[in-house]
């Protein structure tokens, strides 16, 4: 997408206004009730360039637009509650259900519809989700899995060509075919976790989004900037058309008023019904209706009304590790991001981090606000236990239904001597560029070349019980399949599985496509607890995640990595640099941060210089997280939201 430098700076100006709204609610134990979760500016935004690595979108190390980065921004400090969204209006209705009594398990459900409505390009009733939550009564830890299936039809090149006999790839592309297009789980999970753990009425929680959806709300930047980018694929379907785009075929700009009349009967529909309207009935026939279609010689899915009909979400064991005096918990497959963020603090382990922390901490200046500078020797060690965590990750882990572990446990891949064997792989002076999965003998898995991720959004939230939820939540790309039914956008993620469905050795890929199957992902919802002297878990301590395909992973790392070893308050972890490495020579410093000078690709920017030296390819183009992180000091909550985004952590202000 083109555009004029003038052009560019508007758009991104103007995330500041809607961005920079950011910080907790302003109330005492006299405000009005509805004075809280009022939003008061944070940050000052550093715009992203239209030309240049800031500017640019690197599918490797950044899979949404970059609309630039709140430089400055301060930690949010709540009294008993606390909810982080990667959009103030999202935020602010969760708030207000968290507010009037509802819990963590309330406040998904309406953060997930209001997302679903103002951010369609990252999530929505489409689409699926994983997620962590904490009971405090209990004071158990539950792993929900919403993630999409692949239709009872689908066979493991039904993403490679149309048919055995017709050998093309499906039209106009893949993913903007039927056949990205899995199941939707999120409804059916949260639908599981209101049983469970909700206070407030179901139909209750869709007030906020159905109102919005029918009064109208006005584009966001960040949105406006991904319709235009992605204007020509919203054409295909005349429903996004209608939608998305003005009469003459051009994106409707940011501050345009939308109004989704279709999303607010659907969600009605839902809210009275439960989630069963939308896996059948009126709504069902639509879904498959758009799915099959051949409008505009799109090859149609095979999804049908059994596919939705019998979709279940279920729950997993939650994965639970240690990590020095943490215990870190985080979903297990058919997510590798658990495994592969606790692999790569279990390698990380073996090292001293705590004596690497980030250059330029003087407290008040917004160097320090915006989590310092890392030194290269911690970028290096990180990265470097990133790319051993992937290299197993890559070959080994699926969906586990489908396809075993080697030694039928994920406990193989993060035994603490294996993990030290890893760690010893690593040379502090010389990155290894790509490493090599480890050996458990023969295995029926070879490995291929990995699928891309891309865009996601997450959702923090601790309600006054105690109770805590982390849920990252996609339709995968930017707006999914491109195909909208019903005011919602359809999945494509299917796109995650391996479409190739042997190795490169002939053998079968873990996250080959069958029926029926769960696509491998990389969310990482995660919980950590203190760890009592007798190793038992202790008390919540850090609720985080966030979106960014692949690279989400390495987001959380980095966040973890500066909260629990570096001692950065959540604010500052988010805010702090990006950077860490897939299993590849690229090692991504992420070059929207404040702290890195992309001028002639970094090659003026000493850490970048530092790690060209010790053999990484770097890549400064800009990271595109979603961040956000709550951790409990004391009684209170101190929240941090992704300056990289619109996001906002509210509550009852301390």
């Amino acid at each position: 997408m083109s555009r004029t430098r003038g052009t560019w700076t508007s758009v991104v100006a103007a995330v500041l206004l809607v961005a920079g709204m950011a910080t907790a609610c302003s109330s005492d134990d006299t405000d009005k009730a509805a004075d809280v979760c009022a939003t008061t500016p944070n940050g000052t935004l550093v715009a992203a360039s239209p030309t240049g690595p800031t500017g640019s979108k690197d599918i490797s190390t950044n899979p949404e637009l970059s609309t630039g980065y709140r430089s400055g921004m301060v930690a949010a400090r709540t009294k008993t509650f606390a909810v982080a969204t990667a959009n103030t209006l999202a935020s602010k209705a969760a708030c207000e259900v968290l507010r009037d009594g509802g819990t963590a398990a309330d406040a998904l459900i309406t953060a997930q519809t209001m997302l679903g409505l103002v951010e369609p390009q990252s999530s929505g009733i489409g689409g699926g989700a994983f997620l962590m939550y904490y009971d405090a009564a209990s004071k158990s830890v539950e792993a929900y899995d919403g993630r999409e299936v692949a239709p009872a039809a689908a066979t493991e090149n039904y993403l490679r060509w149309v048919s055995d006999t017709d050998r093309t790839e499906p039209k106009p592309n893949t993913r903007a075919s039927g056949r990205s297009i899995g199941v939707p789980g999120v409804l059916r999970m949260l639908e599981m976790v209101h049983r469970e753990h909700g206070k407030t009425g179901w139909r209750e929680l869709f007030d906020p989004a159905i109102g919005l959806a029918d009064r109208g709300f006005s584009i966001s930047p960040r949105l406006a900037a991904q319709v235009a980018e992605q204007a020509k694929n919203l054409a295909l379907d005349e429903a996004a058309k209608a939608y998305f785009l003005n009469p003459d075929g051009t994106p409707k700009p940011a501050d345009t008023l939308l109004t989704n009349p279709a999303m607010a009967k659907t969600l009605g529909a839902i809210a009275s019904e439960g989630a069963q309207a939308f896996y059948t009935g009126a709504i069902a026939q639509d879904i498959v209706a758009a799915a099959t279609s051949t409008s505009g010689g799109r090859t149609p899915s095979l999804i049908t009304a059994a596919d939705l009909a019998g979709y279940q979400a279920k729950k997993r064991t939650a994965l639970c590790t240690d990590y020095r005096n943490h215990q870190i918990c985080g979903m297990p497959n058919p997510s590798s991001g658990g495994s592969t963020v606790a692999a790569t603090l279990g390698i990380l382990e073996n090292f001293d981090l705590a004596a690497l922390p980030p250059d330029n901490l003087g407290a008040g200046s917004d160097t320090a606000r915006n989590g310092g500078k890392p030194k290269a020797e911690a970028v290096h060690l990180i990265a470097e236990a990133e790319r051993l965590a992937y290299a197993d990750r890559n070959k080994y882990v699926a969906d586990t239904d489908f396809v075993p572990l080697p030694g039928n446990s994920l406990q193989t891949l993060l035994n603490k001597d294996y993990l030290k064997q890893r760690s010893a792989l690593i040379d502090r002076n010389r990155s290894m560029g790509t490493a090599q999965p480890g050996d458990f003998g023969p295995v029926p898995v070879g490995v291929g070349p990995q699928p891309p991720e891309h865009g996601t959004s997450h959702i923090s939230v601790v309600d006054q019980y105690g109770n805590a939820a982390a849920m990252t939540t996609t339709v995968e790309s930017e707006f999914g399949s491109f195909h909208l039914v019903d005011g919602f956008v359809l999945n494509n993620q299917l796109t995650d599985f391996s479409a190739d469905p042997l190795g490169t050795d002939g053998a079968p890929v873990a996250n080959r496509l069958q029926p029926n199957k769960r696509p491998r992902s990389s969310m990482s919802p995660t919980l950590v607890f203190d760890k009592a002297p007798d190793g038992a878990r202790g008390n919540l301590t850090h609720v985080a995640g966030s979106p960014g395909g692949s690279v989400i992973i390495q987001f959380v790392v980095k966040t973890l990595v500066g909260m629990l070893d570096w001692g950065l308050d959540p604010q500052q972890a988010v805010s702090a640099l990006s950077f860490g490495a897939g299993n590849s020579p690229a090692t991504g410093v992420g070059g929207e941060h404040p702290s890195i000078n992309t001028a002639d690709n970094g090659d003026h920017d000493a850490l970048v210089l530092r790690l060209r030296e010790l053999g990484h390819q770097v890549s400064v183009a800009p990271q595109s997280s979603g961040l956000s992180a709550l951790t409990r000091d004391g009684t209170a909550w101190v929240g941090g939201a992704d300056p990289r985004r619109e996001g906002a952590v509210l509550g009852d202000n301390r």
